[in-house]
């Protein structure tokens, strides 16, 4: 069973809201570079890859934000491979802060062709390459963040006094 890879990053105020806070979507970005390490380590390099005529692409992701993390904090990026099917691999990634787990990510890559970007299927050299960080099968995900009411349920009415939009049809045209 592999392990997962760890790489550290510090939190740069650009990369911070008004909040005071990492903005979401930097997550997605330290995951990118959690994949580019992982790259690194399973095939000398990204462009290594590359020259041997496969690429990635993300497919997929899905993001769950715990705790938020702040400018100069010191983030402990881990990302482990828990699929690799015919044409894409499914990686784990965590994001902690001192011990802390701030945020975590379940990402699909798929493999393309570099010259076509046609699907194409997962080469047993950067099979072999992954199964250092093949850490088995994800495990089945809560369907809501521990204590986070689930939404009520979705109100079939307008609000008083609020008229509901024609349907297109109906609508005049523009101009």
């Amino acid at each position: 069973m592999g392990r997962p890879l760890v790489h550290r990053v510090r939190v740069r105020y650009g990369e911070c809201d008004l909040q005071g806070i990492v903005f979401n979507a930097h997550y997605l970005s330290y995951f990118d570079t959690s994949i580019t390490e992982l790259w690194r380590a399973a095939c000398g390099s990204y462009q290594a890859m590359l020259d041997r005529g496969v690429d990635i692409v993300l497919a997929e992701a899905r993001l769950r934000f715990l705790k938020p993390a702040r400018f100069d904090d010191e983030l402990s990026l881990a990302i482990a491979v828990t699929h690799m099917g015919t044409t894409s691999v499914l990686t784990r990634h965590t994001a902690s802060c001192a011990g802390e787990l701030v945020a975590e990510a379940e990402l699909r890559h798929v493999l393309v062709d570099r010259q076509t970007v046609a699907k194409t299927p997962l080469p047993d050299w950067l099979r072999a390459g992954l199964e250092p960080w093949h850490v088995g099968e994800p495990p089945a995900v809560e369907e809501s963040a521990p204590g986070v009411e689930e939404p009520a349920p979705a109100v079939e009415e307008s609000a008083p006094g609020v008229e509901e939009p024609a349907p297109a049809a109906e609508r005049p045209a523009p101009g």
